[in-house]
């Protein structure tokens, strides 16, 4: 038999960036170990990426760049990928995950709270999702969003009719 364990490919094997959780195996084991479950790194960053939307304070997610070429992409039917994921790397380890955040927050707001929010939650959603352990979620807070700023975006949704 052998116990639970959890591998990632690396280098230039096919299952690259992929976490592989095996259970123990053999005719004793329980039914829920025998087997692998694979995770791959996009899911971990999904996951990572939805629970940082979800806490009160966060705008988005993404830098400057990366949030103007995401607006772009989901306008060009077809190109809409991505878009939970923009702002979110991850790092997946045998047994553990890291996970940076590119955050822009509502003005206003306390960063230090927002950012204690985002780690609480973040690491909460992968662990329990995952079963990974987080050994920590790093956030680069690249702007705040101000209320007027929804206004200037506004007019192009309206001038041709």
């Amino acid at each position: 038999m052998t116990e639970n364990i959890t591998s990632v490919g690396g280098g230039g094997r096919p299952d690259a960036g992929v976490s592989a959780l095996k259970g123990r195996t053999g005719a004793g084991a329980p039914a829920e170990t025998r087997g692998k479950t694979t995770i791959a790194d996009g899911v971990v960053a999904k996951i990572a990426g939805m629970a940082a939307r979800e806490v009160p304070g966060i705008y988005s997610l993404g830098g400057g760049m990366a949030r103007a070429f995401g607006a772009m992409r989901e306008r060009v039917p077809g190109g809409g990928g991505g878009g939970v994921t923009r702002g979110v790397k991850v790092e997946v380890g045998e047994r553990q995950a890291a996970v940076d955040l590119d955050v822009v927050v509502e003005y206003g707001v306390s960063i230090v709270d927002v950012a204690g929010d985002v780690r609480t939650h973040v690491i909460s959603a992968v662990e329990r999702m995952t079963g990974l352990e987080v050994v920590e979620v790093n956030i680069a807070v690249d702007d705040v969003h101000l209320p007027d700023e929804e206004e200037e975006a506004a007019p192009d949704e309206g001038r041709v009719r």
